[in-house]
């Protein structure tokens, strides 16, 4: 016979089925736990030696362009008008070849002398504007044709030009 539940009748509470949390070794042995040791401050460039790396950089990948017969070549100082460089350098060749030619050199010199890899590059093998991609500096290398349509420097025609001699 099934029994009928009344109102008086309560339910019994669940047991805790929860599994007591461990304690810790150090909280356990009352020894003092061991200071955790600070790492070394990194070494941080200024904000001065930063520019004049940027500076050097762009200055050394212009003087390699003019080593292997760059023509007009533009070094703008674009700090503080873009947020993603702090110059761009505007350079053309005469004709397809050269202008893969000297990303080429630029990218050989770069990595050589001052041990800097160009993260990017794009453009080639086409060689009618090569765009490499410095971090803090930006190459546009450009076929004469081609520099003259695109008009890049007109983009800053109020922002400084650092000289490439």
């Amino acid at each position: 016979m099934a029994t009928k539940k009344t109102s008086t009748d309560k339910a019994k509470p669940k047991a805790n089925t929860k599994k007591p949390v461990a304690k810790k070794k150090a909280a356990l042995t009352d020894a003092p736990a061991k200071p955790k040791k600070k790492a070394a401050p990194r070494a941080r460039k200024t904000k001065v030696a930063e520019e004049d790396s940027g500076r050097k950089l762009a200055l050394a990948i212009a003087a390699a362009g003019l080593e292997h017969k760059a023509l007009n070549v533009e070094i703008v100082d674009v700090r503080g008008k873009v947020d993603y460089a702090d110059y761009v350098i505007v350079m053309s060749g005469r004709g397809e070849r050269q202008v893969a030619a000297l990303a080429g050199h630029i990218e050989r010199e770069i990595s050589r002398g001052l041990s800097v890899r160009c993260s990017g590059i794009e453009g080639l093998p086409q060689g009618a504007w090569v765009l490499m991609d410095y971090g803090d500096v930006i190459v546009h290398i450009f076929h004469e044709d081609t520099r003259g349509y695109y008009d890049v420097e007109a983009l800053w025609i109020d922002a400084a030009r650092v000289p490439a001699d």
